[in-house]
């Protein structure tokens, strides 16, 4: 490797850390206070920059706000699928697939606080969603279990058309229900039950 070729990766790695940087203040500062109440100068503050410098990452606060939530929302995704990456029984892929995704907000903090304050990003039934391309990777991580599990003949034959989206739509309702508009302690142990039921099925035969 030449010597510029080592300067460009160290610049593309400094750039990288300075844009997560941008992105995780503007997560702390968007929690505290909301889309609409946050201005950009809060957040440059919790930088300890200027509004002007703030400019170079997003053209306004609206755009901002949603590389925020989009690396918040694709961070969510990469530990979700690490945790799967170090399976390799589909069942167990399947298990912690969904223990993970579900589990998450329950240490990031500031991103559980952005969606209580902006339901939106993650609706039931979105009429548009500006997050499909994240979504939609992640359908994709649930047929590939279900693929993974059929091909070795631990998963009965299901629809992998609508099977994905059947799964994330239950996903999605636990999310809100535990941590967008909580409903307590026991909605875990209903969460808890539902993949008992998903996995082991309620027919004996």
């Amino acid at each position: 490797m030449s010597n510029a070729e080592r300067i460009g990766i160290k610049e593309a790695m400094r750039k990288k850390e300075k844009l997560e940087a941008v992105y995780e203040a503007a997560l702390r500062v968007f929690a505290r206070h909301g889309f609409r109440k946050t201005t950009v100068e809060d957040i440059a503050g919790e930088l300890g920059m200027t509004k002007g410098n703030l400019y170079l990452y997003a053209k306004d606060k609206r755009e901002l706000y949603e590389k925020a939530v989009e690396y918040a929302l694709l961070r969510w995704q990469k530990r979700v699928r690490e945790a799967v990456a170090r399976e390799s029984d589909a069942r167990a892929m399947f298990t912690t697939m969904c223990l993970k995704a579900v589990e998450y907000l329950a240490v990031d903090d500031d991103f559980r606080s952005v969606l209580v304050h902006d339901p939106e990003i993650f609706p039931m039934f979105p009429v548009r969603d500006p997050y499909e391309r994240i979504n939609r990777n992640s359908m994709a991580m649930i047929r590939f279990i279900l693929e993974k599990g059929m091909a070795d003949g631990v998963f009965r034959k299901v629809n992998l058309r609508t099977t994905p989206n059947a799964i994330f739509s239950i996903y999605k309702m636990f999310i809100i229900r535990m941590y967008i508009r909580p409903e307590g302690r026991q909605m875990r142990k209903v969460f808890d039950e539902t993949l008992d039921l998903l996995t082991r099925g309620l027919f004996t035969d």
